[in-house]
């Protein structure tokens, strides 16, 4: 598979908000070295993610701010001031699907450039997390080469990854107790 047709499919099925991305990334791990597949996907992600973001913005964007701008000032206010943190946590801490903040980024109004950069930033772990674990999967050959130290690191990464939110929300319970 080619580089470019790789990035093309990812920028579709990101733009589109089609599931697949992680197995995108997977196999991105699988057929080209970590370092080159993060790099593509933070391109192809960063652009599918835009052009979800544009699309929810211009399509319902604009009329949900029309319609209900008087509503949401206070909300806007808030995403005006911290839009960016709030933005590098949900992409950090993976626990809405990417989709969803790409189309409600879209209908706030958070400013393109923030949306750009915080995505590309916030992508980052877990593209590396998973372009690393498919690329330990080019490594088993035979079932005892799942138990090597470089495919369990990859497993244990990607099971870190997944309890992420598990974890963060028994955090915020604990605080929100005290």
């Amino acid at each position: 598979l080619s580089v470019l047709a790789y990035i093309v499919i990812y920028i579709v099925v990101t733009g589109l908000s089609l599931p697949g991305a992680t197995i995108l990334t997977l196999a991105g791990g699988f057929l080209y070295k970590v370092f080159f597949t993060v790099i593509y996907v933070n391109i192809a992600a960063t652009t599918g993610a835009m052009l979800a973001f544009l699309f929810a913005r211009y399509i319902a964007g604009q009329w949900i701010q029309q319609s209900y701008g008087d509503k949401l000032a206070k909300f806007n206010e808030e995403v005006d001031r911290n839009g960016a943190y709030y933005l590098l946590t949900l992409r950090f801490i993976p626990i809405f699907p990417f989709f969803l903040i790409n189309t409600f980024a879209g209908l706030t109004n958070v400013p393109l450039r923030t949306f750009l950069w915080t995505t590309s930033l916030g992508i980052f772990p877990g593209s590396l997390v998973y372009a690393y674990a498919g690329r330990q999967l080019c490594r088993i050959k035979a079932m005892q080469d799942i138990f090597t130290g470089q495919v369990l690191l990859a497993f244990l990464l990607l099971a870190a990854f997944a309890v992420l939110p598990v974890i963060v929300n028994r955090i915020k319970k604990t605080k929100q107790k005290n």
